[in-house]
C-alpha cells in the first residue's frame, strides 16, 4: 500500500487513518500552502487524501451563515492541495460530495459523473465550485461520497443522525458505507486513477427502509414521524432543502472497483453497529 498522507483530521479523516496501514494523519489548515508543503516534505507521502473541509455544526445550515470559511475551507484548502501536489508529482485524492445534486437527473438511472450540477445550498456550491475547477489537474481523483452510513455510532454517521430526529423525512437516496469507501478509495490511490467518481454503493435506499432495520437490529422500540420533503423547511427543521439524488457510479466500475449492493453492505454495517452499541453497554456495567 502507498504510503499516504491524510490531510483533515475529522470524522472521515479519522476513519481512513484507522483502516489505512501506513496513513499518516495531519490536521495542518490546508489553507496554509507553507504547512501543507511542510508536511509534504516531512511525511513524503506517494499521495495525499484530502478529507479536510467544513459540513457546518450542527448541520450544513451553518453553511449558510458562514459563506466565507466554508468557500475558504472546502474551495480555496483543496486547491492550494492540488497545486502543491502537482507540483511535486504527488497523486491527490479529494473527498468530494454528490449532495450537488437535486432532484431527478436527466438520464434516468441517476445522475452520471460529467452532468452538470445544480447545487442549491452554500455547501454543495462550495463543493460543486471545487469539483469544477480540480477537475482541470491532471493529478487529482475527485470521489464523491453521499450521505456516510458506519458501522461505529457518531455524530456524522446517517444512522446515528436519523435515530435521533423526531422527525425524518422519507426520500430515496444513493448512499455510501464507510467500509466500502475505503477500500474503493485505497483502489483509486492504488490505481492513481483520475477524474471525476460517484463512490457510491449500488442501488439506492430510502429512509424508511434504513429505520427499519435500525428498529429490527438495534432498538424495537424506536420510532419517529414521517414527513414530506417540503415539510423538512416548512416546519423550520432545515434552513434550506437537502439534496436528494441517485447517483451512478459508472467510472468506477470502469476501472474495476466494484461496490457492495446497498441492500447486503447496509444490514452487515447495521449488525456491527449494534454490536458495537452493546459491547459500550457491557463495558459500562462491567
Amino acid at each position: 500500500m502507498a504510503k499516504v498522507l491524510i490531510f483533515g483530521a475529522g470524522y472521515l479523516g479519522n476513519q481512513f487513518h484507522e483502516r489505512l496501514l501506513g496513513s499518516v494523519l495531519s490536521s495542518v489548515d490546508i489553507v496554509d500552502r507553507d504547512a501543507v508543503l511542510t508536511e509534504i516534505e516531512r511525511v513524503k507521502p506517494d499521495a495525499v487524501l484530502n478529507t479536510a473541509g467544513k459540513t457546518g455544526r450542527p448541520n450544513v445550515d451553518w453553511c449558510e451563515d458562514h459563506p466565507h470559511e466554508t468557500f475558504r475551507s472546502n474551495t480555496i484548502g483543496a486547491l492550494v492541495l492540488a497545486e502543491v501536489c502537482a507540483h511535486a508529482g504527488i497523486h491527490l485524492t479529494h473527498l468530494a460530495s454528490g449532495c450537488i445534486f437535486y432532484g431527478p437527473s436527466p438520464d434516468p438511472v441517476g445522475w452520471r459523473e460529467d452532468d452538470f450540477a445544480n447545487p442549491s445550498a452554500t455547501y454543495s456550491r462550495s463543493k460543486y465550485a471545487t469539483d469544477l475547477a480540480l477537475s482541470l489537474f491532471p493529478n487529482v481523483a475527485i470521489a464523491r461520497l453521499r450521505m456516510p452510513i458506519d458501522s461505529k455510532p457518531g455524530q456524522r454517521n446517517l444512522i446515528t443522525k436519523l435515530s435521533h430526529y423526531p422527525k425524518v423525512i422519507d426520500v430515496e437516496n444513493s448512499v455510501t458505507v464507510v467500509d466500502d469507501l475505503v477500500d474503493a478509495i485505497r483502489q483509486i490511490i492504488e490505481k492513481r486513477a483520475t477524474g471525476i467518481f460517484h463512490v457510491v454503493n449500488e442501488g439506492t435506499m430510502k429512509h424508511r427502509d434504513l429505520m427499519a432495520l435500525y428498529t429490527e437490529i438495534v432498538d424495537p422500540a424506536h420510532t419517529c414521524e414521517w414527513i414530506e420533503n417540503d415539510e423538512l423547511v416548512g416546519q423550520g427543521l432545515a434552513t434550506r432543502g437537502r439534496s436528494n439524488c441517485i447517483l451512478q457510479n459508472t467510472r468506477l466500475k470502469e476501472i474495476g472497483i466494484e461496490m457492495r449492493p446497498i441492500d447486503v453492505a447496509l444490514r452487515d454495517c447495521m449488525v456491527q453497529y449494534a454490536d458495537y452499541l452493546n459491547n459500550e453497554k457491557n463495558n459500562l456495567e462491567t
